[in-house]
């Protein structure tokens, strides 16, 4: 089985984990585990009168926070996409299986093993050279397809990195907005 193929597989089977794994149960764990939060009903209601040197500064992240949804743009799926990718290239398995939860899934149905498991043989697969190009790796806005709200392809082409990569090594990929986020569903 080529690299390509392989990639494939283990991104069909790790965006279903990953869609699986982020109900509300896993909404409710990570809440619990961010003590450094104070819960809602402890959090003062009256605006500080002091405020802090950074306030009006900062970019706000286009990250979800919360529960509530993330934007649904091809901004937020270029972020997720990058995440991605980012993620191969450190060799990443939580962030990997979490953008890519639905397509492993998929690939998991078809024999492929849980995307934990697969990722790691993909991990194999990719060079060093790839790898360090991945975790810097961006993505064109201009080569983006955006087919619908819901769904946006990556063509490899859109992808900017100091290595090559051919549609067996990384190829293509959907995203597509499940669960209030964008998860790779696809790969081509």
């Amino acid at each position: 089985m080529n690299t390509r193929t392989m990639v494939s597989a283990a991104v069909s089977a790790c965006v279903v984990v990953a869609a699986c794994a982020c109900g509300p149960e896993k909404a409710t764990e990570d809440a619990a585990a961010k003590p450094s939060q104070p819960p809602a009903s402890t959090t003062s209601k009256e605006p500080s009168a002091f405020p802090s040197a950074s306030a009006g500064t900062e970019k706000p992240s286009a990250a979800p926070t919360g529960n509530q949804p993330a934007p649904k743009t091809k901004e937020r799926a270029i972020q997720r996409y990058e995440q991605y990718l980012h993620g191969l290239g450190r060799e990443d398995i939580a962030t990997v299986c979490e953008v890519a939860g639905p397509g492993a899934k998929k690939a998991e149905e078809q024999g492929f093993g849980p995307c934990t498991s697969t990722y790691v043989i993909v991990f194999q697969m990719i060079s060093p050279e790839q790898k360090k190009a991945l975790r810097t790796a961006t993505v064109d806005p201009g080569r983006v397809v955006v087919r619908s709200p819901d769904r946006i392809e990556m063509p490899l082409e859109a992808v900017r990195s100091s290595a090559t990569f051919t549609e067996s090594d990384l190829g293509s990929y959907t995203l597509e907005y499940i669960k209030n986020d964008f998860y790779i569903t696809d790969g081509q």
